[in-house]
């Protein structure tokens, strides 16, 4: 069995990365504004625990709406970060560059408050699984901390906080810019994380 995880840099992603320490981490550039810094913090972690780790740049942002393509939300967004379809698209992306890498199970860096978008729902990750399996090479799809919030799936992974400094959550930028929804919850965890309290997102 050989897994992969889809490595954006932020903090659930790098959490589960060292909790589950897969054998390759594979990061999107799809044209988000952030691509540079996730690109940087997923290539660190990646580093620290020996995981191979491949880049695919493919530039999405002509099709992309809302914060991360620095763009207008779609008529149809919940949230000002909302990308039409963009779970669906990163998935799809990062199978096509796993399966020639030989790899039977690909993680996502879902979490229990991803739940606020559609795609990031347990329904939305069981489609996709289902949708890979019955397809040549049989690729499984998983979430293994959809049931978690971030911070209960920090202190699960037992990443330590020089680590989890790394991370990047910004939606809008390569240098944190303090008034995103990335930034918002990124601030959230560290509170929480130093108060010891896991309040719920």
């Amino acid at each position: 069995m050989k897994r992969a995880l889809l490595l954006s840099g932020g903090m659930d992603s790098l959490a589960l990365a060292w909790w589950l320490r897969p054998e390759i981490g594979i990061t999107l550039n799809y044209g988000q504004l952030a691509a540079e810094a996730e690109i940087s913090a997923s290539s660190t972690v990646c580093k620290q625990l020996d995981i191979e780790h491949h880049v695919v740049s493919i530039d999405c942002r002509s099709v992309g709406s809302g914060d991360m393509a620095g763009g207008k939300a779609d008529a149809h967004a919940p949230a000002s970060d909302w990308w039409p379809y963009r779970n669906q698209m990163l998935v799809t992306l990062a199978a096509m560059k796993a399966i020639g890498l030989g790899v039977n199970k690909l993680y996502l860096g879902t979490v229990k408050s991803d739940g606020s978008h559609r795609d990031g729902t347990p329904e939305f990750v069981a489609a996709i699984n289902q949708l890979m399996v019955i397809q040549e090479g049989e690729m499984s799809i998983e979430a293994p901390a959809i049931g978690l919030s971030t911070t209960e799936l920090v202190k699960t992974a037992g990443v330590p906080s020089s680590m989890l400094a790394w991370a990047h959550s910004c939606h809008k930028s390569n240098v944190p810019c303090g008034n995103c929804r990335g930034c918002f919850k990124y601030f959230e965890v560290w509170h929480e994380l130093e108060h010891g309290q896991d309040q719920p997102q």
